[in-house]
C-alpha cells in the first residue's frame, strides 16, 4: 500500500492527513532453499517409496507373532530333538519379516558411507544375538521395534492426515460455460476468462469473480471458521469453497496452478523440508553418539575377559550386545520429527500454515511482534463516510469525480469510493492515468488534471489547501491545481483484535508494535484501544523495512520478532521478519510465497494461537530428549553391571521409542 510518508519541512500547512493505500504490490519473494538431507533420514528405513497400509502391516506383524509364538512353545523341545533345525525354521523367518527394512537400510547406509546409525546398532546386536544362539531375544528385538514403527506410521499418518484434511477441497472437476452448452472438464483445463458454473453442493474448483447470481459458502476447510459467508455479484471466490445453496456464474481469474489451493498444497508438501534446530542437534548428536556405543560395546566385550578372573568371552558378548541395543537412539529419532510434524499438523487444524519445523522453534522465541494496521488489525474495509467540497464543488460531483480517478485501481480506498458512487461512468473517460508511490494518483478527466491522494501530494504539487486536523483516513482531490475537497474514509478493528493482543502478552511476548502508514492521530488512537506498547506512523513500505531494522538491531531488542501483515505491500517486511506471518493469505500469492507463517483467515488472534502451539511443540519434544537419555542412561549401567538382559534392553529401546511416540501425538490436540 502507498504508505503515507512525512510531510516535506516546507510545506504550506501542518496538517497530515495521509491514508493507507498502495497500488504497486512489493513482491520481494522469500526463496526458501531445502536443505541437504543426506543425514535427515537415518531413520527411512521403513515403507520406502510407498503409502502406509495399516491393514498390510497387521497381517504381516500376525505371521510374525505366529511365528515367533510357536517358536517360543516349542523351543526347548525342538532345540534338544532336532539339533536347533527346526528352532531355526521358525525363528530366522520371523527375524527376517521382522528385521528386513532394518537389515537393508543398514546395508544401504553402509554402501554410502554412514556406517552409524541405529540401523547398523540394530543390526549389530541381533546378528550377535543370533550367534551366541539367543534366536527369541534377536527376533524379540526386531520384533518390537518392528511395532513401535507401526504405532509411529499410524501418529505420522495421523498428522499428516490433519495437514492434508486442508487440502481435501482440492476439486475434481469444473462445468465449463461454452455458449450455450456446459461441459464437465478437468479444472487444469480452464483459462482465465472462462465462464464456469458452481450449482449448490458442489466445491468451487477455481479462483474468481462471481458474474450472476448469490450464495452462501463454507469456506471452513480453507479457514477453519465454520459460519458459511454469503457472497454476491462482483465479490472474488477461492478454489475449495462449497456453494451451499443456489447457482454461481463465475469468471475464472486464476489458473488451476496459480490457485491459493494449489500453491498451498505446494506447501505442505515440501513443510517438512524445514528443519528445526532440535532436530538437527539430535541428528548430529547421533552420529556422534552411535561410533562411542559401537565402540564402547566392543570394549564391554573383549577387555573384562583379559583383567576379570573368572570373566567368560559368552557373558561378556551377551551384555555388550546387550548395550548396544539398550543405546539405539531410536527413541529420540523418531519422536522429534514426529512431534514438529505433529506441530505443524495441530497448527493445521487451527486454520494455520507453518512452512516448516525451523519456524515452529523461532516461534517459541519471539518476544517482539510487528503488526501492520490494515487488514490486519483493522478489517480493511473501507466506507466513505464524509464529503467534504471546496470551490464551488458539490459532494455529488466531487465524489463522481474521485470514482473516476480511481477507476483502475485495486486499492481496498479506492472501492469504496467506486462503491459511494451511485452513477455508473465509463472508465475509458480516464487518461494518462499514473500511480506516484507513497502520494497518490494523477490522471486526466474530461481534459481536467485531476490529483487524488494524500496530503503529502497537495504539498509536493503545491496546492493551497486549508484542512488541518482530520478525523479519519482522507484522500484530497484538486482539479488543474486547485484544491476541490475532500472525502473521509473510514475502517473498523477488527473484533478479535483486542484479544490478540492480549493473549499474546498472556504468552510472554513482552513488546507489540504497529507499523502504519496512516496519520499519527489515527494511528495513536487504534494503539490506544488495542494496548499495543508502541506505534510508528506515516510510514512508506521502505520505511517499514527501516522500521524494523532498527528493531532488529536494537539493543533493547527482544530476542526473536515476528511481522504479521497482509502478506502483499508488506512482503518486504515479511521477508525481513525473523518469522513473517500473512493474514488473509489465500487471498494473495504473495502471502504464500513470502510468509514463514500463513493465516487461512484474517483473525489476527491465530497469531497467538500458532506461538502456542509452538511452545507446546517445544515442550513436548524436550520432554522426549530428557525422558530418552535419562532411561537409556539409567539402563545403559544396569546392562554393563549385567544387571539388564536383552528384555530390559528391547524395553528401553522400544519402549522409551512407544512412550515418546505417544507423547509427541499429543501436540496434535
Amino acid at each position: 500500500m502507498l504508505k503515507r510518508h512525512k510531510k516535506p519541512e516546507n510545506s504550506r500547512c501542518s496538517c497530515h492527513d495521509d491514508h493507507e493505500r498502495s497500488h504497486h504490490d512489493n513482491h520481494n519473494h522469500k526463496h526458501h532453499q531445502n536443505e541437504n538431507h543426506d543425514h535427515d533420514r537415518s531413520h527411512e528405513h521403513h515403507h520406502h517409496g510407498g503409502e502406509f497400509n495399516l491393514r498390510n502391516e497387521i497381517f504381516s506383524l500376525t505371521v510374525i507373532f505366529g511365528l515367533y509364538g510357536l517358536g517360543l512353545i516349542f523351543e526347548e523341545q525342538l532345540h534338544n530333538k532336532f539339533y536347533g533345525i527346526a528352532e531355526y525354521l521358525l525363528f530366522i523367518p520371523a527375524y527376517l519379516l521382522s528385521g528386513w527394512s532394518v537389515l537393508t537400510a543398514a546395508g544401504r547406509n553402509i554402501l554410502k558411507g554412514r556406517v552409524f546409525d541405529e540401523n547398523f546398532l540394530m543390526t549389530i546386536a541381533t546378528l550377535g544375538a543370533l550367534a551366541i544362539h539367543k534366536l527369541p531375544e534377536a527376533v524379540g528385538v526386531m520384533l518390537f521395534y518392528k511395532i513401535g514403527e507401526l504405532f509411529q506410521d499410524i501418529a505420522v499418518s495421523r498428522s499428516r492426515n490433519s495437514i492434508k484434511s486442508l487440502l481435501e477441497v482440492r476439486p475434481d472437476y469444473a462445468n465449463l460455460k461454452i455458449d450455450t452448452e456446459v461441459k464437465t472438464v478437468s479444472p487444469e483445463t480452464v483459462n482465465i476468462g472462462d465462464v464456469i458454473l458452481v450449482k449448490a453442493g458442489e466445491k468451487i474448483p477455481l479462483d474468481g469473480e462471481i458474474i450472476e447470481g448469490n450464495s452462501q459458502v463454507d469456506t471452513s476447510a480453507l479457514t477453519g471458521e465454520s459460519v458459511p459467508r454469503t457472497v454476491k455479484v462482483g465479490e472474488p471466490v477461492l478454489a475449495g469453497m462449497m456453494n451451499k445453496m443456489g447457482l454461481l456464474t463465475i469468471r475464472v481469474t486464476k489458473r488451476f496452478g496459480e490457485s491459493s489451493i494449489a500453491k498451498i498444497l505446494d506447501l505442505v508438501q515440501n513443510a517438512k523440508s524445514k528443519k528445526a534446530p532440535t532436530e538437527k542437534f539430535i541428528t548430529k548428536f547421533a552420529r556422534y553418539y552411535t561410533p562411542v556405543v559401537v565402540v564402547s560395546s566392543l570394549a564391554v566385550a573383549l577387555l573384562p575377559p583379559l583383567f576379570i578372573p573368572g570373566a567368560t568371552h559368552a557373558e561378556w558378548v551377551y551384555r555388550a550386545l546387550v548395550l548396544l541395543v539398550i543405546s539405539c537412539p531410536c527413541g529420540l529419532v523418531i519422536s522429534i520429527p514426529l512431534g514438529y510434524f505433529g506441530g505443524i499438523g495441530g497448527a493445521a487444524k487451527r486454520g494455520i500454515l507453518v512452512k516448516g519445523a525451523t519456524y515452529l522453534d523461532t516461534l517459541t522465541a519471539v518476544k517482539t511482534v510487528i503488526f501492520d494496521k490494515t487488514g490486519t488489525l483493522t478489517k480493511g474495509v473501507f466506507h466513505v463516510v464524509k464529503i467534504v467540497p471546496k470551490n464551488g464543488w458539490n459532494e455529488q460531483n466531487l465524489l463522481q469525480l474521485a470514482a473516476k480517478v480511481e477507476a483502475h485501481s485495486n486499492h481496498p480506498i479506492a472501492k469504496s469510493i467506486r462503491d459511494a458512487c451511485d452513477e455508473k461512468f465509463d472508465a475509458s473517460q480516464v487518461e494518462n492515468y499514473s500511480e506516484i508511490a507513497g502520494y497518490g494518483i494523477k490522471a486526466e478527466v474530461e481534459n481536467q488534471v485531476v490529483l487524488a491522494g494524500n496530503d503529502r501530494l497537495l504539498h509536493r504539487e503545491n496546492i493551497a489547501h486549508d484542512v488541518c486536523e482530520v478525523e479519519g483516513t482522507v484522500v484530497h482531490i484538486a482539479v488543474d491545481n486547485v484544491y476541490a475537497g475532500y472525502i473521509v474514509i473510514a475502517d473498523e478493528l477488527k473484533e478479535d483484535a483486542r484479544e490478540a493482543i492480549q493473549s499474546l502478552k498472556g504468552l510472554g511476548v513482552d513488546k507489540t508494535v504497529m507499523l502504519t502508514g496512516d496519520e499519527n492521530a489515527i494511528a495513536s488512537r487504534i494503539s490506544q484501544q488495542l494496548g499495543l506498547d508502541s506505534y510508528l506512523a506515516e510510514l512508506l513500505p521502505e520505511d517499514k523495512v527501516s522500521a524494523l531494522e532498527n528493531i532488529l538491531n536494537s539493543p533493547e531488542k527482544y530476542n526473536k520478532v515476528a511481522f504479521v501483515g497482509d502478506g502483499i505491500n508488506d512482503a518486504p517486511v515479511i521477508a525481513r521478519a525473523d518469522v513473517g506471518v500473512a493474514m488473509g493469505g489465500l487471498g494473495s500469492d504473495a502471502a504464500i510465497e513470502t510468509a514463514d507463517v500463513v493465516v487461512m483467515t484474517d483473525a489476527p488472534s491465530k497469531v497467538a494461537q500458532v506461538i502456542q502451539v509452538a511452545k507446546k511443540t517445544h515442550r513436548i519434544v524436550w520432554q522426549n530428549i530428557i525422558f530418552a537419555i535419562a532411561i537409556k542412561g539409567v539402563f545403559i549401567l544396569l546392562g554393563t553391571m549385567g544387571l539388564a538382559t536383552m528384555w530390559e534392553a528391547v524395553f528401553a529401546d522400544v519402549g522409551v521409542a512407544l512412550l515418546a511416540i505417544f507423547n509427541a501425538t499429543r501436540v496434535l490436540n
